[in-house]
């Protein structure tokens, strides 16, 4: 059964999604499998830790703000990136997430060393821990109306202002998206 839901697709929080891990979130869904679960990097989530305190090597190669992003609630001490890279192909220490709408943008394997593809980096996100979803929970989320499923563009994954990916997403969705966009933070103060 197809359940609307597969790699490179973003999931956008509603404003009614209250989870502090998930409030105003864009989740980029990096693999899934109906039967087995859902996986995904928060890519709006920057933190002040400097790459180059948890990863030195890679330091010199992310791209947009050097930070750590939180990449979800789950194996936080665990680390995590996505690349884009020019071309064809699939480098020793990158797999591409095989999707249109990110097209040429797939997962590190940060136990390589980054010489193996410092020369064909475009650019280069670092995300402590990821989000999880057993098989069929997101899908009951989404019918519960905690998520929005849009597709993603590659520059979503690199956004150069994380803090404005949720408002820019909703509003190029058009309609009742794009009015969703300007939802106060806090609708009680509106």
């Amino acid at each position: 059964m197809d359940d609307g839901i597969r790699v490179g697709l973003l999931l956008v929080a509603t404003p009614q999604l209250e989870d502090p891990n998930f409030k105003r979130t864009v989740v980029l869904v990096v693999e899934h499998d109906a039967d087995g679960g859902t996986l995904g990097v928060v890519l709006n989530r920057p933190t002040e830790v400097p790459v180059d305190r948890i990863l030195p090597p890679w330091a010199e190669l992310v791209t947009g703000p050097p930070f750590v992003f939180q990449g979800g609630p789950v194996a936080l001490d665990n680390a995590l990136a996505l690349a884009r890279l020019p071309g064809d192909g699939e480098p020793l220490g990158w797999r591409g997430l095989d999707c249109a709408e990110v097209a040429r943008v797939g997962l590190v394997d940060l136990d390589a060393p980054p010489s193996l593809l410092a020369a064909e980096l475009l650019q280069l996100r670092v995300f402590a821990g990821y989000a999880g979803w057993s098989a069929g929970q997101l899908r009951k989320e989404v019918e519960e109306g905690a998520w929005y499923l849009v597709p993603a563009e590659s520059g979503d994954v690199f956004a150069g202002d994380p803090s404005r990916l949720w408002q820019e997403v909703l509003r190029r969705q058009g309609g009742d998206l794009a009015f969703v966009s300007t939802f106060p933070d806090d609708p009680t103060l509106n």
